[in-house]
């Protein structure tokens, strides 16, 4: 391989391989894909042919960047796309809980347990049989659900917990969306979303069967603290949990702290 790079390396290519090279050797998943296009003939020309591919393709790391992130967006997109099929045949409970499961999330039928996926992701299709059966929970923590997905959950009319901890794709056009569950949804937490601010968190004002609201370890909020009692205020029955009431607020000069140490004498 190192002949082979000081091959491309005297071609006139040594911007272009002197970046991208890096990000291949460090083992990116999105690249991985590229070395079937290449077909090489034979082992020996596989390399050769891999880093041929990347350096006519990509002059920059820039270029390569942004082809992995149109990558990681359609895959997104593939991930939220709705099973019509099974919301046809079994209904929308079904087609729900499915549709979460396959995210790796899991899901609850009234009276029954939860479903979770193994660590292979598969899961049990016993479920097809809950058709009438409504889903009452979902935890959805760290999928990869974002505004289009919310189409399989809106329909979930009975649903009463939801977790979306950590998702990072929920912001703050997705809470917007969840006034339907309004007179159903009475736990929800969106504890760790890094895309969802206080504007988000004023579109929960529509959630007014809400009893128990995580708001914490939000990045996006500028002020935890303030955003909390005002989250407080807009939803009085409910119980918020997250930041402390005093966090980012800006003391005054009498809060202030002192230095109580006195001068040294000389």
């Amino acid at each position: 391989m190192g002949s082979q790079t000081r091959t491309l390396w005297g071609s006139g290519r040594i911007g272009s391989l002197h970046l991208v090279a890096p990000v291949w050797n460090g083992g990116t998943r999105g690249i991985g894909g590229l070395s079937r296009v290449v077909a090489p003939e034979g082992n020996q020309k596989k390399g050769r042919s891999l880093l041929q591919f990347l350096a006519d393709r990509f002059y920059d790391v820039e270029a390569l960047r942004d082809h992995l992130l149109r990558k990681q967006v359609s895959k997104v997109h593939q991930k939220n796309r709705p099973f019509n099929h099974i919301n046809q045949r079994y209904g929308p409970y079904v087609a729900g809980a499915y549709f979460i499961l396959k995210q790796g999330g899991a899901v609850r039928f009234q009276g029954r347990e939860w479903i979770r996926p193994n660590q292979r992701g598969h899961f049990s299709l016993d479920f097809l049989k809950l058709q009438a059966v409504p889903v009452e929970a979902v935890d959805a923590s760290g999928c990869a659900i974002n505004y289009q997905g919310l189409d399989s959950l809106l329909a979930l009319k009975e649903l009463q917990s939801l977790w979306l901890q950590r998702c990072p794709h929920v912001d703050d056009w997705c809470l917007s969306r969840l006034h339907p569950l309004a007179s159903s949804l009475q736990e929800l937490s969106l504890a760790g979303c890094p895309r969802v601010s206080e504007r988000g968190l004023a579109c929960l004002h529509h959630l007014w069967n809400l009893r128990r609201l995580d708001i914490s370890d939000l990045p996006a909020v500028s002020s935890p603290g303030l955003t909390r009692i005002l989250v407080e205020e807009m939803l009085p029955s409910c119980e918020v949990l997250g930041a402390d009431w005093a966090q980012g607020l800006k003391l005054g000069p009498e809060e202030q702290p002192r230095d109580t140490a006195g001068p040294t004498p000389a």
